[in-house]
């Protein structure tokens, strides 16, 4: 038996709240188990610098952990005058999969970007990121369409994130901090809801792993991101239906 008492192939709760941020054109507060993050979409009519007069659209992410979202108070980083490789490697991920999805040239010479901020960490933050962030851009580039600033949403699909590791009790989905602290091997698993792979992150903690171990880690992670992709719908339909 898991810690939590889960089965091998079950996610924690998921819930994602929208709206939660009144300003922003596009909000996800994202719930899997004790994890919890606030993402945020802003829209801004200039690209970067180097995407100047392409006619090209920009997707981008900030990721950060409050002081106290672990058991120990973290400094902020802002007083570090830095971010740590930790926060720049996922913020990059972050961004990577939801350009991955997203049509830059459709959205024309605008940049969006996804605010993702840990509340709370009990595993999978960089995924709940993932996963809620594409929440925001969603709802927000529905907005513009709305507002008939573009004719068609600049979207290819949906993106979400899953981790998955080997542990004593063997191939598991979906790792709270427990089991992530003390796998054998962690996994996060990039996928589309057309079944395209994004981006797989996996290491081996002591000794290498097989091939099939491998397999049946992304056969959970399918079976999570199913879950996942219907939680993000779900959200944006009841969205969209009160502000309709």
């Amino acid at each position: 038996m898991r810690p939590s008492g889960r089965q091998p192939d079950q996610m924690r709760p998921i819930t994602i709240e929208t709206g939660f941020a009144h300003h922003a054109e596009g909000s996800a507060l994202i719930r899997v188990g004790g994890t919890e993050v606030l993402c945020t979409a802003s829209i801004e009519n200039r690209v970067p610098p180097f995407l100047r007069g392409k006619g090209t659209g920009w997707v981008t992410a900030e990721y950060g952990m409050l002081p106290r979202a672990t058991h120990t108070r973290g400094n902020r980083e802002a007083a570090k005058g830095k971010q740590s490789g930790r926060t720049q490697e996922i913020q990059r991920l972050i961004g990577r999969s939801l350009r991955a999805v997203t049509d830059l040239d459709a959205l024309g010479e605008m940049s969006i970007t996804l605010d993702c901020d840990v509340l709370n960490a009990d595993g999978g933050t960089r995924c709940a990121s993932i996963t809620g962030a594409w929440v925001a851009l969603r709802l927000a580039l529905g907005k513009l369409v709305a507002t008939n600033v573009l004719p068609r949403l600049p979207l290819r699909g949906q993106v979400a994130a899953v981790s998955c590791g080997l542990t004593t009790e063997g191939a598991v989905l979906d790792l709270d901090y427990v089991e992530d602290s003390s796998a054998s091997a962690d996994t996060n698993f990039v996928l589309t809801a057309d079944r395209r792979i994004v981006e797989i992150q996996g290491t081996a903690e002591s000794a290498p792993f097989t091939e099939d171990a491998f397999d049946n880690l992304f056969a959970l992670a399918r079976k999570g991101v199913t879950e996942l992709f219907e939680a993000q719908m779900a959200a944006v339909e009841a969205a969209e239906k009160k502000r309709a």
